[in-house]
């Protein structure tokens, strides 16, 4: 595979993450300048009581440093070995898309059994893409 095709749904994952940081910071800007927060000098922006859109954006934006974390290491291990193939690159963008559409989820209706369905769906890919990792690295082809 090529480093592009490689690294195509990292730059897409990286994409997600960078979206949902603007706009939880529009969303809190928006809330500070409504007075819907009292801010309080030195204190930690995850200690203050945002509204709960302002909440709702930011809890999916740090959800992209949990599970994502495991992506990005799978996705480095894949390149530096040269075991990154079809199957692993496609593994990797069903990932991605899972993660989009659980993103989207918790942004809109927030429906705790759809999104915990999606994040299984995704956590569950990943798991595979570990584990066709893991035999590429050990049993090659």
């Amino acid at each position: 595979m090529t480093v592009q095709a490689i690294f195509a749904p990292v730059f897409a994952q990286v994409m997600l993450t960078f979206a949902l940081l603007v706009w939880m910071g529009r969303e809190r800007w928006v809330a500070v300048r409504a007075g819907a927060v009292k801010g309080q000098k030195g204190v930690s922006p995850r200690r203050i009581e945002w509204p709960a859109r302002a909440q709702q954006v930011s809890d999916c934006y740090l959800n992209q440093f949990e599970l994502p974390l495991l992506f990005y290491v799978a996705v480095g291990l894949g390149f530096l070995t040269r075991s990154a193939d079809l199957v692993f690159v496609t593994l990797s963008w069903v990932f991605v898309a899972t993660r989009y559409v659980h993103a989207f989820v918790h942004t809109g209706s927030n429906r705790t059994a759809t999104r915990f369905g999606w994040f299984l769906v995704g956590a569950l890919i990943l798991m595979a893409m570990w584990i066709w990792l893991a035999a590429r690295i050990y049993a090659p082809v």
